[in-house]
């Protein structure tokens, strides 16, 4: 596989499926350019075993897989958007809360936005990533969490990655 060969269902061992998909009402308002929906579509292959997410792309869905289980975590379904790029317009997340726990539709809509801008895209994402920690610490009761521990924890980054 050259690099810009993309990433597809069959770069992996074993992937499952998301078992009950549940709709995820929030959505990024974000429109990714057409040079970025090109690389989205090269997906994203977990290099080692700190890294968590695994990412390809069928037709205009996108699918983020846990990289350890191969677990279907997220779909979310890409659309032309008025004026150029993509833009998500509908998504699912797992509601099994023995494979994934949901942390609500505010939460998966900013991790689906981050999985794509931080991991596929390698942007620095800093406005994402400070409202992980603001979540995951509003969540947890928790006013003083290390950043760098959250985004790891959720991500598999570590802070400045």
């Amino acid at each position: 596989m050259t690099a810009d060969a993309p990433i597809t269902r069959e770069s992996f061992r074993r992937l499952q499926p998301i078992s009950t998909p549940r709709p995820v009402s929030q959505l990024p308002g974000r429109v990714w350019t057409d040079e970025d929906w090109e690389q989205i579509r090269r997906g994203y292959h977990a290099r080692d075993m700190d890294e968590k997410w695994n990412v390809f792309a069928e037709g205009d869905v996108l699918f983020m897989h846990r990289s350890w289980t191969g677990r279907g975590i997220y779909e979310a379904s890409f659309t032309p958007a008025t004026g150029g790029g993509r833009r998500i317009t509908s998504a699912v997340v797992e509601a099994d809360g023995e494979r994934y726990r949901s942390r609500g539709d505010e939460y998966d809509c900013l991790m689906m936005e981050l999985i794509i801008s931080a991991i596929v895209l390698g942007e620095s994402a800093a406005e994402l990533r400070a409202g992980l920690v603001e979540l995951t610490a509003r969540a947890s009761g928790k006013s003083d969490l290390p950043s760098g521990v959250v985004e790891h924890s959720a991500l598999g980054l570590r802070s400045g990655s």
